[in-house]
């Protein structure tokens, strides 16, 4: 409200009719220079259209619209009248507050009244005020208001644990504004309480800003229906701790209702209807505002007078605001709603007739209230109504012959025709009438579209196109996506339009995320949202050639990799992606040489023309001459060749010339792909990523279920080859829905790895006993991942120290990964203490260059082989060295080609690669001299740059 001092309240007025009371109040606002003296007609001129009783003995008049250009500055008088004056339409007035407003401000005053009014005895004190300074306090008491709407409302989230949706309410509170970063940890430490059908209720006090209520319910029930969560600051005046009753009242209404055990069923919107008041069977309808400056005294009356006229009640929120459902008979409570052009007004009401009444009010709000108004914009414009893209100047076609710089995703080489794929135009009506209709066929896609998903994960048969495919298939399952849509539906859009308008939001918001690999899932659903927009628009994606081809696109889903003829396609090109997209992941895992993060220009080549793809080294080239085709032919053919002799010598030992055995492990993520590997000829798993097996199960999976994961690699395996067992690596870019944590700015230097299993010791205590057990004294290695220091790791230990105590003839050793710089730097202090070092060159790089790399620009310079982290790598094995621990390097940069050499000549004892590469890297181990490379080494580290090091091994090459 507008600041209000003692010397705008003119107290003990008298007035000897309504209109002398009137002529005063305009004096007042000339004398103050608020307004010109024309205004003072344009109040008379209102009272003649409406009368601007508000009720409680208080007058609001104002002047007409055409009365702003009199207005000087927006500014108010208050004018008392013990003995009261009747006013025009019959009421009594005690209190005039008169209004000088240019634009719609008087909204908000008027909305400060109403709240003040509303208060018990507050109009009889305004009316009795022997001094001024009472006034002002009474009318500048800000009203504090509960927070309930749709931004603190989670609902039919895929968590089922009471735990989880505390987490996910609280962060919802957190995110509103609600409640400070402290509020989220307060309420998981905080005692819940049982309020009966399967919900909870958690109060919390820390870093709480202001009364709210938040609310999480599981997408599938198992024993928790809901969890509410409240922040309840600990300001101590009346007007806080009412609106804390009010928002306990309606939560109250609803378990009074019956309708607690419902409340999982319902959408959000549904979810925010009940919370408001508003019953099961209730008629609803949603209408936006349409008048210039919102529902002020003149149309809030009319809608009030429509109201009355229906012979049943109804009431009304603004669906923007949160705010409970209000007599829409009564005048203070509509206008008190403070409603402005283009918001939307949720009425409801039940019985006999209610369908008519709220038709009524629908048409009374669409015209105009008695007041003229325009048509509403169209309000959808976040809501796209094509999915295409909007004709640009393509950027110009790589020049022929010439190599273009990319990002090398999967190792391998190849020469083909290319194929451009470009993503289809879906043509589409934006609007409908039938929004029943149009739910239905948004269902139904859907379902098809799951349905079609299900059956490509199933026929990946397990490893990271299964894992991947099922994460779409979950995003097709979140129930904020389809309410998104529904609620787009229910105004007015069309399937299509309202499903890409929830699938372009929330990949806008995924795309801004600070953190790059949560941010690159905005193309996973992107694809999911093109797959169900196809088959609402009955479009296919474009039918590549039936010869061999290589697939260029701007980014490539993963339903549409997982859809590739791998007999036809001979490599992939993207426009964009980094190492770490899953469109890179998937070329890897199918063996296909792959380069992304190519540049727009690689989708203006024309469809047909020969294109090499290099994904060792990350480059293409757009029409070879016959000489580079030629090379490329022969490097192709002698690099197939390599291949048929390294897989026939598959089983045989790494064994450099000099005899240095190297031992090649596998690298995992599904203890189903460890047969696999030892086919292969893998001498062991260097690294398996046990967060997998915690991300295939919506609950942590118990002893028994672990010790059954575990044992399936270790039979398969055999007794003598080991398994180094990474522990819970989640946080960051795997987050668990059973174990939230809350917001961070940088997800990646936070809560993970190591750090964040410390704070669930039970967890890592039960991994660590569920992979001893399954060893059953077969050789295990486990490793905690994200070591900073020595503290870090005696803190694993001791729970380690715990466990292992249980057990008689085992064979277990304890590391640590080196993936920070400092675990590097301190690896001398480590090293007495641990068995072994496993280097985790991505994201030791990562740390090291300040470089992401799946960067659009600078992920080509995230290079493994800069002279930096090749010093970090010969620090750890230098300070292994002088204890007994050996080393292993279990990241990207040990299937690089170029790096194999410079590794070995590190000193490096162990390499875990994909699988797939394992009988290559053996051959290349067999043709070096450790010697060799270890004085090559030497001069490699001198160097200054991750290029000038690649030149130097090209040369020697």
């Amino acid at each position: 409200m507008l600041e209000l001092t003692p010397d705008a309240v003119l107290l003990d007025r008298t007035a000897a009719d309504w209109r002398d009371a009137l002529a005063q109040a305009g004096q007042a606002l000339i004398a103050a220079e608020l307004v010109e003296p024309d205004y003072a007609d344009a109040l008379f001129e209102r009272e003649a259209q409406s009368s601007t009783y508000l009720g409680n003995g208080i007058a609001i008049p104002h002047g007409t619209k055409p009365a702003a250009r009199w207005v000087r500055q927006t500014g108010l008088r208050v004018l008392q009248f013990p003995d009261g004056v009747t006013w025009h339409d019959g009421n009594e007035v005690c209190v005039i507050v008169t209004i000088a407003a240019a634009g719609d401000q008087h909204l908000d005053i008027l909305r400060q009244l109403t709240h003040v009014l509303d208060t018990p005895g507050v109009a009889d004190r305004l009316a009795r005020a022997e001094r001024a300074e009472d006034v002002v306090a009474l009318l500048s008491r800000a009203p504090v208001t509960g927070r309930l709407d749709k931004a603190t409302i989670a609902a039919r989230v895929p968590v089922a644990s009471r735990e989880g949706l505390t987490a996910i309410a609280a962060a919802r509170l957190h995110d509103a504004g609600a409640a400070g970063p402290g509020f989220v940890a307060a309420a998981m430490a905080a005692r819940p309480t049982e309020l009966g059908d399967a919900l909870w209720l958690v109060e919390a006090c820390i870093d709480a800003r202001q009364p709210a209520l938040g609310l999480a319910t599981p997408a599938e029930i198992d024993d928790v229906t809901g969890v509410f969560v409240l922040a309840r600051p600990n300001a101590a005046d009346g007007a806080t701790q009412q609106a804390i009753n009010e928002l306990l009242a309606r939560l109250l209404g609803v378990l009074e209702a019956g309708e607690g055990r419902r409340l999982a069923e319902l959408d959000g919107a549904q979810l925010l209807g009940r919370l408001a008041g508003e019953s099961a069977g209730a008629e609803v309808l949603r209408v936006r505002v349409r008048n210039a400056h919102g529902l002020h005294a003149r149309p809030a009356k009319q809608l009030v007078q429509v109201a009355r006229e229906q012979r049943l009640p109804i009431r009304v929120r603004l669906e923007a605001g949160g705010a409970d459902a209000v007599s829409a008979a009564s005048l203070t409570k509509v206008i008190g709603l403070g409603a402005r052009r283009g918001q939307m007004l949720v009425f409801s009401a039940e019985g006999e007739g209610a369908a008519h009444a709220l038709g009524a009010i629908a048409d009374a709000v669409r015209g105009g209230l008695g007041e003229d108004v325009l048509p509403l914009e169209d309000t959808s414009e976040a809501r796209p109504s094509r999915n295409k893209l909007t004709p640009v100047a393509r950027a110009p076609a790589p020049a022929p012959d010439t190599p273009l710089a990319a990002v090398a995703a999967s190792p391998g080489m190849a020469i083909a025709p290319v194929f451009v794929m470009r993503l289809p135009e879906f043509e589409y009506a934006e609007t409908s009438d039938d929004s029943v209709g149009e739910r239905k066929r948004l269902d139904a896609a859907i379902r098809a579209a799951y349905s079609q998903l299900t059956d490509l994960t199933q026929a990946a048969d397990g490893g990271d196109m299964a894992e991947i495919l099922s994460m779409h298939e979950e995003m097709l399952r979140d129930p904020e996506l389809r309410e998104a849509a529904v609620e787009a539906i229910n105004e007015g859009a069309s399937a299509e339009a309202g499903w890409w308008a929830a699938i372009d939001a929330s990949a806008r918001a995924q795309a801004a995320l600070a953190d790059r690999i949560l941010a690159e899932r905005a193309a996973d659903l992107r694809d999911v949202g093109r797959r169900v927009l196809g088959r609402l628009c009955g479009v296919a994606m474009p039918a590549p050639p039936d010869h061999r081809y290589i697939l260029i696109a701007e980014d490539i889903g993963p339903s549409d990799v997982a859809q590739l003829d791998t007999q036809r396609v001979k490599g992939l090109v993207t426009a964009k992606g980094g190492a770490t997209s899953h469109s890179a992941i998937l070329a890897r895992s199918l063996g296909m040489p792959a380069v992304v993060g190519a540049g727009e220009g690689i989708l203006s080549l024309v469809d047909g023309i020969d294109l090499i793809i290099d994904g060792e080294r990350g480059r293409v080239v757009a029409e070879p001459s016959e000489a580079r085709r030629a090379r490329t032919e022969k490097a192709i053919a002698e690099r197939a060749a390599l291949e048929e002799r390294a897989f026939a010598a598959r089983h045989e030992p790494a064994t450099t010339t000099d005899g240095v055995r190297i031992e090649v492990a596998a690298n995992l993520g599904n203890t189903s792909h460890a047969l696999d590997a030892v086919e292969r000829g893998a001498e062991g798993v260097g690294l398996l990523r046990t967060e997998f097996i915690f991300m295939a199960h919506p609950q942590a999976p118990d002893l028994d279920t672990q010790m059954a994961e575990y044992r399936r690699a270790f039979d398969a395996l055999g007794p003598h080859r080991p398994l180094v067992a990474r522990t819970l690596d989640v946080g960051g870019d795997k987050p668990l829905d059973y174990w939230p944590v809350p917001p961070e700015d940088n997800p990646f230097l936070g809560l993970r790895g190591i750090r964040l299993a410390l704070t669930r010791p039970a967890v890592l205590e039960s991994q660590m006993r569920a992979l001893i057990a399954a060893s059953a004294g077969r050789p295990l290695r486990i490793m905690f991942p994200m070591v900073k220091d020595v503290a870090e790791f005696h803190a694993g230990k001791a729970i380690y120290d715990r466990v292992i105590a249980d057990f008689d003839d085992v064979d277990v050793q304890l590391g640590v990964m080196i993936e920070i710089p400092s675990c590097a730097l301190l690896a001398e202090t480590l090293a007495p203490h641990v068995d072994f070092f496993s280097i985790g060159t991505n994201d030791l790089t990562q740390y090291t260059l300040a470089i992401d790399r799946g960067h659009p620009r600078l992920s080509a310079q995230a290079d493994g082989l800069h002279p930096a982290v090749l010093r970090l790598i010969r620090m750890t094995v230098q300070a292994a060295a002088g204890q007994d621990c050996w080393v292993g390097v279990c990241g990207e940069l040990a299937s690089d080609a170029q790096a194999i050499g410079v590794l070995v000549g590190l000193g490096v004892d162990e390499v875990s690669v994909n699988a797939r590469q394992i009988p290559l890297v053996k051959a290349r181990i067999r043709e070096l001299c450790q010697r060799d490379m270890s004085v090559r080494a030497d001069k490699l580290l001198a160097l200054g740059t991750a290029e000038a090091v690649r030149e130097a091994v090209e040369a020697e090459t």
